[in-house]
């Protein structure tokens, strides 16, 4: 277990558990694990639109440079198009100043490695290690990192993307888009992008500011009111939101009906699949409605732990055509391998385009199944005894047809699957469950709840 870094970097309150000192001594760690094997580092920073983004990048840049990189501010930029930019620049490390969707008054540090994704475990314990040890390189004053800007990162992204879709096809079909930035970074991307598309755009929050005026950058029903209302009152084809460092997008049909984001990864699975078979990758939170849409299509499915970073490198391991998570977070290879808003939203409208369909009926094709959620309570010390109990004692049981230990505990049922899963920063268990039926769903995860909750007393 890292001590700083979690799921998704490090995040924190600013100027409490995110303040410059942790800053400069995550860039200094960074810069010593990138010179034990490349002389002149060359590292590309960006930001969120938060308030503390300078002060941040500032911090952690002085961090990098003292270590003898060179340091290239690409400025307020999504996450994605840091990630391309990193990529196609030939960048060996890129850093995003972001707290994604997390309130105003929070903000993070994001590592990118030089193929565009995002750091893996292995990388992180090793900079954390350097960070605690304060084991940090030094160079002479005349080899100190030179610190140089770029504005070229969002004409790239937005071009690669442009090679990526059917442009001429979504041209044809002028949609109207309903388009919600949130205030975050995809306003200096997204609306360019959709012009580029041929789209009419009504924007809302579409002009970065880090206080988030119009709503919360989690891009829930509960904060996408406006959006939910605009949609039908206009007569757009659709409704998009993207959260603050814009790597996820929503949806919302022309009728004005909320889309969750395991429906928008079932049909970027189906048609990646339709079009060209294939191996597709996602974790094992996901519902079974992508599983059944993939193998309609002849292609197979990977399941892994929870994680971009692990779902975007086991798609690379196995030269996948599609995967993301069921937040909203698709990962088309075609143009790289993260979570991409911009891109999810092209492709969402390319789909509509050759299909000849409205977004509603692209929902409609897609099997439904009830999803319920719940935590449990469970020492840290009891969670891996839990979970092999649960493992050997269900695989006795002949209402359980497989046992899936990738990620915690899933067990496929006849009516459905539970999957019990342990945290990894709180003494809880993360239970989740599927089945045709709402009922059911409850029913399931209330019994494994039930059962694990006997295990922790005996134990």
């Amino acid at each position: 277990m890292t001590k700083l870094f979690g799921t998704n970097g490090i995040r924190g309150v600013v100027n409490e558990d995110m303040n410059c000192e942790l800053a400069l001594g995550i860039g200094k760690a960074w810069g010593t694990y990138l010179k034990k094997t490349i002389p002149k580092p060359k590292v590309a920073i960006g930001t969120d639109a938060r308030l503390s983004n300078h002060m941040l990048k500032c911090a952690i840049s002085s961090g990098l440079l003292a270590t003898g990189c060179d340091v290239i501010d690409v400025g307020l930029v999504p996450t994605p198009t840091l990630q391309y930019a990193v990529r196609e620049k030939g960048y060996d490390s890129g850093v995003i100043i972001t707290a994604s969707h997390n309130p105003p008054h929070f903000n993070g540090i994001k590592g990118v490695a030089s193929d565009g994704t995002e750091f893996s475990k292995d990388i992180e314990e090793e900079i954390e290690k350097i960070y605690f040890q304060k084991s940090f390189f030094k160079v002479k004053w005349d080899e100190v990192g030179k610190f140089t800007t770029w504005n070229g990162s969002t004409d790239l992204y937005i071009n690669g993307i442009l090679n990526s879709v059917d442009v001429d096809i979504i041209k044809n079909k002028n949609f109207h888009v309903v388009l919600d930035c949130g205030n975050g970074a995809g306003s200096l991307v997204t609306p360019i992008l959709l012009k580029k598309l041929g789209c009419r755009i009504t924007e809302l929050y579409c002009e970065p500011d880090g206080t988030f005026p119009g709503h919360n950058s989690e891009p829930l029903p509960e904060n996408l009111v406006e959006l939910i209302k605009k949609v039908p009152e206009v007569n757009a084809d659709l409704g998009a939101a993207q959260d603050g460092d814009a790597d996820r997008a929503i949806f919302v049909d022309e009728k004005g009906n909320y889309i969750w984001g395991d429906k928008s990864l079932a049909i970027g699975a189906k048609y990646a699949t339709k079009e060209k078979g294939g191996v597709t990758v996602t974790p094992v939170t996901t519902s079974s409605m992508f599983d059944d849409v993939v193998k309609e299509n002849k292609g197979s499915i990977i399941h892994t732990a929870v994680g971009s970073p692990i779902v975007a490198r086991v798609m690379i391991e196995n030269d996948s055509v599609f995967g993301g998570e069921e937040n909203g977070g698709l990962i088309f290879p075609e143009l790289q391998y993260c979570r991409d808003s911009a891109m999810s939203i092209a492709k969402i409208l390319e789909i509509m385009a050759k299909e000849e369909k409205k977004l509603s009926e692209l929902v409609e094709e897609i099997p439904k199944y009830e999803v319920f959620k719940l935590k449990m309570p469970c020492p840290n010390d009891k969670k891996e005894i839990v979970m092999r109990t649960l493992a050997e004692e269900t695989k006795k049981d002949k209402n359980v047809k497989n046992v899936d230990e990738t990620d915690g505990v899933k067990l496929y049922l006849e009516d459905g699957w539970v999957l019990l899963r342990p945290s990894g920063t709180e003494p809880i268990f993360r239970v989740y469950s599927e089945s045709k039926e709402k009922s059911k769903a409850e029913e399931l995860a209330l019994n494994y709840k039930k059962i694990a909750e006997d295990i922790i007393k005996s134990k």
